[in-house]
């Protein structure tokens, strides 16, 4: 059974989005919630139980650290037979690399507005390329799971900002170009797709645009 939404959440503020220096001693996977995070999650379950109120869910859950705790805030204003979860590897955040000082990563994302975010693969890491097709793999997942008769009225999808970006690109057949407008969605963001009467999802909620950094900007041709 096809949900009533799809709704994408970005954890909350994590130690390394209000510390960057923490990347030097702590891998990006460990990385916990900050006291403004654990709020934001807080509020987050809040919106959502207000959205849904008593509607089943279905989590999909990034391992990362900073999102199983956004999940295990979150689900505190449910009843336990509201919701079913598993974690999805899936949708962990794109893999930047290992421990480095923030001046070396400050230079790398530098290069990579340069170059251009989707395509740029991080040393020892990913391009947005690369998580795009995993997202894309764990489509098929998805869409096995919508065809059970059981399933629940809503899937929520905890994860990282670029990944929902790729998520709703993939989704939505958006080009290169379309996703680099876009700004990753803030901290407990949720963006909420909705399906319409015809089966066909929405994109309900506004993504902020930004400025593209790189000058490789494709001619179109008359």
């Amino acid at each position: 059974m096809k949900p009533k939404r799809i709704i994408l959440i970005r954890h909350g503020q994590s130690e390394g989005n209000a510390d960057p220096d923490v990347y030097k001693v702590k891998p990006d996977y460990v990385l916990e919630l900050s006291d403004k995070g654990l709020n934001q999650a807080k509020e987050a379950g809040q919106e959502l139980q207000h959205i849904l109120n008593n509607e089943s869910m279905f989590f999909y859950v990034s391992p990362f650290w900073r999102a199983r705790s956004t999940f295990e805030q979150i689900v505190k204003h449910n009843h336990g037979d509201q919701y079913k979860f598993i974690e999805e590897p899936r949708l962990r955040e794109q893999e930047r690399g290992h421990l480095r000082a923030t001046e070396e990563n400050k230079k790398i994302e530098n290069e990579q507005d340069a170059y251009g975010p989707f395509y740029f693969r991080f040393p020892g890491g990913e391009s947005c390329a690369d998580v795009y097709d995993r997202v894309s793999d764990f489509f098929g997942t998805l869409h096995r799971d919508f065809e059970k008769e059981n399933f629940p009225e809503n899937a929520v999808i905890i994860t990282h900002g670029m990944t929902i970006k790729l998520f709703l690109m993939r989704w939505f057949h958006w080009n290169v170009e379309k996703f680099e407008s876009f700004a990753n969605p803030e901290n407990c963001q949720l963006v909420i797709m909705e399906r319409d009467e015809n089966g066909k999802y929405n994109l309900k909620s506004e993504l902020k645009t930004h400025m593209v950094k790189h000058k490789y900007q494709r001619p179109v041709s008359g």
